[in-house]
């Protein structure tokens, strides 16, 4: 799935903004893309319906995430997925349930309710947990989040990687700041590979009932 994002910073967008969102998602999809990962907010911090409406009619018949807007919006947490979770089209909600990394312990209980009422509602949009997930902390938010119901996570599973340049002027940078200064970020075929190893292994372990179905 592909990122759509017309700059950075907040994710309140112009009617131009968005224009230029629907072309990149129509360039996408001729790309044979297999879905978009996006997210529209209103000036007050709720979920922007329309908006989100407009984008996703666009990507038809591509999957569309939530991204993690959806964190960041102003509304209780069951309205905003309610309403996103309406929108047919959109398969994925992308969160750490309204706290900087999933994993914290501020997290898990917003990430139980919500995989739980996704569960109930049998929503078309799963919940895909995702920020601060490594080797180091799936094995704990698994066996926390398997009973309840999820089945997807995401992690960057990068990391900065040193430039072969070897004239650096001095003075000067990529406007990266600190360790990517002057690296090349790449994904980490070892981290996921690990990470995938940790999942199939606790999923093994759920299936079998060495970890608690919830109730």
């Amino acid at each position: 799935m592909v990122m759509v994002r017309p700059r950075a910073g907040d994710f309140l967008y112009t009617d131009a903004e968005l224009r230029v969102m629907r072309a990149d998602i129509r360039a996408f999809k001729d790309a044979g893309a297999d879905g978009v990962v996006l997210g529209v907010l209103q000036k007050d911090g709720k979920v922007d319906v329309e908006g989100t409406k407009l984008l996703v009619a666009e990507a038809a018949p591509m999957q569309v995430c939530f991204h993690r807007a959806f964190d960041m919006c102003s509304q209780d947490v069951l309205t905003a997925h309610l309403e996103i979770s309406g929108i047919p089209q959109i398969t994925r909600i992308l969160t750490s349930g309204q706290a900087p990394t999933a994993p914290s312990p501020a997290a898990l209980p917003m990430l139980r309710t919500l995989i739980r009422t996704a569960s109930r509602m049998r929503s078309s949009a799963n919940i895909l947990v995702g920020s601060g997930v490594n080797a180091r902390t799936i094995g704990p938010l698994l066996s926390e989040l398997l009973p309840c119901g999820l089945r997807e996570v995401h992690l960057s599973g990068g990391g900065w990687m040193p430039s072969e340049m070897e004239f650096r002027r001095e003075g000067f940078g990529m406007g990266v700041g600190g360790d990517g200064e002057w690296g090349i970020w790449r994904t980490d075929e070892e981290k996921i590979r690990e990470v995938r190893g940790l999942v199939d292994g606790a999923w093994t372990k759920f299936v079998e009932g060495e970890i608690e179905k919830s109730e």
